[in-house]
Formats: C-alpha cells, structure tokens, sequence
C-alpha cells in the first residue's frame, strides 16, 4: 500500500509541473505587440531602387536553445531583377535563408527577385532560421532585420519580436 501511495504521489507532481510549464508557455509574450498586416518599412538609403520590405517579424523558439525565424515580404517596384545573398537579424549570432518545399527544408544561398516582383519569407516556403539567440531577444519589442542584396545594396526593417503563444492568441 505504501509503494502505491508513493506512486500516486510522484503522478501528482508530476502532473503539477506539466500543468505550471503549460501554463508558463501560454503565457509567454501574451503582452507583446504583433505586427500588422501590411506594415511596411521606408527603404533603407543603402537599398537598391525600387525595392522595399513589409511584413517583417521574428518568430522566437519555444524551447530556449533552439532556432527562431525571420519572416518577412521583400518587393521589387521596378528596374532591373535583383537578387538576395543574406539576412542578418541583430541578437541572432547567424542568420540562413532557407526553402521548405515537399515536406523537406534546405538551405539556399540566394534569392532571385524579378521586376515587379515580390517575394514572401513566410511559414512553408521560403523564410530564414536564426540561430544562437541571445536570450534578451525574448525582452525585446522589435530588432533589426537586414536583407543584403548581390553588388552589396542592403534593405533594413524593424522586425516585432513574436512568440508562438503570440501567434496562438492572433488565431483566436
């Protein structure tokens, strides 16, 4: 009897934890702004003609530790076709573009944009993966998010730091 007490006990607090961890990640970043759709970003001086950001934002990890993600909507208005090379996003150590096509991901290392073209880095397709974060990022209200173009133009927005609780209640 007593070794059956003893398990009920060790269920008990178990389920405790379960449920206050549960609660702890619901309530992550419940106050934090999210951005709205549509928000776009002046071109940057340094940005090649015609192109502009919108959308921007960074989707943190739910588990410490492990990547976030960079999601933004980049435009061409015109001129000649222009190409992305890299993202960078302050608080993340290393930052890489990648595409999910057919259920797999895979790294790329350029984006072409045509003219008056644009191009979504969203959830299933293209989008970045930032890695290392540093852990203020998750006290942070927005960062910068650089896009760099081939022959070194760059593009820089305010991207809303965004958590997954965040995106839930938007859902709702």
């Amino acid at each position: 009897m007593y070794r059956g007490g003893k398990i009920m006990r060790v269920k008990a607090v178990a389920a405790i934890v379960a449920g206050g961890m549960a609660l702890a990640i619901a309530g992550c970043g419940s106050n934090e702004p999210q951005p709205s759709p549509g928000d776009v970003a002046q071109p940057s001086p340094e940005a090649p003609p015609g192109i502009t950001l919108s959308d921007a934002r960074i989707q943190l990890p739910v588990v410490s530790g492990r990547p976030g993600a960079a999601y933004f909507t980049v435009s061409q208005a015109n001129g000649a076709p222009h190409t992305v090379t890299g993202v960078a996003v302050e608080m993340a150590a290393r930052a890489e573009m990648h595409q999910t096509s057919g259920g797999s991901m895979a790294p790329l290392g350029k984006v072409g944009i045509g003219a008056g073209k644009t191009v979504k880095f969203e959830p299933g397709g293209y989008h970045v993966m930032l890695f290392d974060l540093d852990p203020k990022l998750r006290f942070s209200k927005d960062v910068a998010l650089t896009v760099t173009f081939e022959g070194g133009g760059k593009a820089v927005a305010r991207a809303p730091v965004t958590t997954m609780a965040g995106q839930m209640e938007m859902a709702h």
